[in-house]
């Protein structure tokens, strides 16, 4: 179920609704009751900001924001996603099925909770045979804000939406194939071109990293080429977009444990998920800037003719390898995307990927790790962008002593650096098949959750499509 964000010019009766004010005293031009004042007055007396009346046949959520007026720009966003999160609960446990949000003093912060609500009402309840838990809340009415805004967040919620589910779908359903279609049907309902590379054309092109990965799987490897080039794209070369597209890992040979580590690794895709469901909302929303994606796709499987640790392989770009981890796949896939997109002759090229353990190890679940060559104007650009979106950013440093880490004494490169640094040295190896501006994003951390968090909720979280639509939004501004 899909959550629908509309306009509307008054409260209608009966309706749930949010009242937002910087000072109890504000709150006297509402309408209401003697006793809902004394109560409202117990609850400020005990310094309680937010409050919510059961007037019987709704609901009505009041929050004082006196202490958040004196917060940044970003925190203060980010506080009104998260009353968000608390409202849509209580809506659907009380069954109501909209909520309507009166004016805030911006329009910016009724926007930021109608998202909050919206992604907290997020379910997937596809292989549920009891649909009874499903969330009531269908529509989040706003009271004063532009409808060209309320569009913009309805296509990117529902972007995050089906980034989400594509990440909770099981590898069963989800194979690269599948993922390479859905993708497609995504792309031709918004209006991008769409290209699928199945295996004979990925080794008529050499691309050795997906072969290899791909070797131990009786399921065929596909590369998804996206495309959205607007008449009056702003940029005159285009931004690239890749994603790693491993739709399960166990790792192959390296064969990983089951418990805390193999069995979430349905979630190896959320890179592919995020650059494509990003693209067909920029897309849906018209932005005026030209992008393109890659999203090389197979699972790692131990089976077959699977690669091993001590094989040597030729990539794309005729670089070779020397795999000593079957495990640090991600990297072998995005080398050989990564290369290809030389070919655009992009101005920036931006990956996302789950590729290690140690960015998740890092920061956690709070951020994610990045990295690159990309200007400084441009990093300060993605910081801002992602704290502004709450999809955080953390650079590590890129210095090429890490890169020594990667030496081998019998390819070009070995794909693991050790156990120092393993993020950075990750990132090391992406940059030898580049030779453009470019950033790496390892969305290990935040991509798939074990339990809820707020309104990113549990497991596919769909980090990624949010920071790469306002990201685009602003330089195509």
């Amino acid at each position: 179920m899909t959550t629908q964000i509309i306009a509307q010019t008054k409260q209608v009766k009966d309706q749930s609704q949010v009242i937002i004010v910087s000072n109890a005293k504000e709150l006297s031009k509402w309408s209401l009751s003697k006793e809902e004042q004394a109560y409202i007055g117990k609850k400020i007396a005990s310094k309680e900001n937010y409050i919510v009346l059961n007037q019987f046949n709704r609901l009505t959520f009041i929050q004082i924001t006196a202490d958040w007026d004196k917060k940044s720009e970003a925190e203060q966003l980010e506080n009104y996603r998260h009353l968000g999160n608390k409202i849509c609960s209580s809506i659907n446990v009380h069954q109501y099925k909209s909520i309507c949000i009166n004016p805030c003093t911006k329009e910016d912060y009724s926007l930021a909770m109608a998202e909050g609500i919206a992604l907290s009402n997020y379910q997937f309840l596809k292989y549920k045979s009891d649909k009874s838990q499903a969330n009531t809340l269908e529509k989040i009415a706003l009271i004063g804000v532009k409808t060209a805004s309320i569009a913009s967040l309805n296509i990117l919620v529902n972007a995050v939406y089906k980034a989400r589910t594509w990440v909770n779908e099981p590898q069963s359903y989800l194979t690269a194939v599948s993922f390479s279609k859905e993708i497609k049907a995504m792309a031709t309902d918004a209006g991008v071109s769409c290209e699928i590379l199945n295996k004979k054309q990925i080794e008529s092109l050499k691309m050795g990293g997906l072969l290899a990965v791909n070797q131990g799987s009786k399921t065929p490897p596909t590369f998804t080429i996206l495309e959205y080039k607007p008449k009056l794209a702003k940029n005159k070369k285009p931004l690239v977009l890749v994603g790693k597209g491993v739709v399960y890992d166990t790792g192959g040979l390296s064969l990983k444990p089951t418990p805390n580590s193999m069995d979430t690794m349905k979630c190896d895709m959320a890179g592919g998920a995020a650059v494509a469901a990003a693209i067909c909302a920029i897309a849906k929303a018209k932005l005026a800037y030209h992008i393109i994606a890659l999203i090389p796709a197979t699972d790692n499987r131990p089976g077959e003719n699977a690669y091993t640790p001590g094989d040597v392989v030729s990539m794309y770009d005729g670089q070779t390898v020397e795999v000593l981890n079957t495990d640090a796949e991600g990297r072998m896939l995005l080398g050989d995307a990564l290369a290809y997109a030389k070919k655009y002759k992009p101005s920036l090229v931006l990956d996302f990927a789950t590729l290690t353990g140690a960015a998740a190890a890092a920061i956690g679940s709070f951020g994610t790790v990045f990295m690159g060559t990309a200007s400084d104007d441009t990093k300060r650009t993605l910081i801002e962008t992602g704290n502004l979106t709450h999809e955080r950013l953390v650079e590590f440093p890129f210095w090429d002593d890490y890169a020594k880490l990667i030496k081998s004494d019998l390819a070009d490169m070995k794909n693991i650096g050790g156990p120092i640094g393993g993020a950075i040295t990750a990132g090391k190896f992406l940059e030898k098949f580049t030779d453009y501006p470019w950033m790496h994003f390892d969305i290990a951390g935040p991509a798939y959750l074990n339990s809820p968090d707020s309104y990113r909720g549990k497991n596919g979280t769909g980090v990624g499509v949010r920071l790469i639509f306002n990201f685009v939004k602003k330089l195509s501004e």
